[in-house]
């Protein structure tokens, strides 16, 4: 019911920046908290940065002061841009979204998921 899908993945190198965008699309009634992971190879996916329809953002201690995420409400689209990059932030990055769906005479809370794009940081 919902479809995201990011962009903005590549190779950068050290000290670079990379914009990552995510749109969602479909059937649903409102999107509550929009989120971007990241997972390593032959790591979990761990939360990146966070935020929420009010507004409140939250950052990964790992990439606070080089990461800001925002948030377009009217194309429901959300951002994360990434500078001062490090090898260490070489993972595929998912956006995730808590999306209110209509459902059988009822409203539910969903949680979705992009395919993800792949952030390279090398020289």
């Amino acid at each position: 019911q919902v479809q995201l899908v990011e962009s903005g993945g590549g190779l950068v190198q050290p000290g670079g920046s990379l914009r990552l965008s995510c749109a969602a699309s479909g059937n649903f009634y409102s999107i509550n908290a929009m989120n971007w992971y990241r997972q390593a190879p032959g790591e979990e996916r761990e939360l990146v940065a966070a935020i929420t329809s009010g507004g409140t953002i939250n950052y990964a201690d790992s990439v606070k002061g080089r990461c800001t995420i925002s948030r377009d409400y009217e194309k429901n689209m959300v951002f994360l841009q990434m500078d001062s990059l490090k090898s260490e932030d070489t993972a595929v990055y998912y956006c995730n979204v808590d999306a209110v769906v209509p459902g059988t005479g009822l409203y539910y809370v969903m949680d979705y998921w992009g395919k993800g794009t792949p952030v390279t940081v090398s020289s």
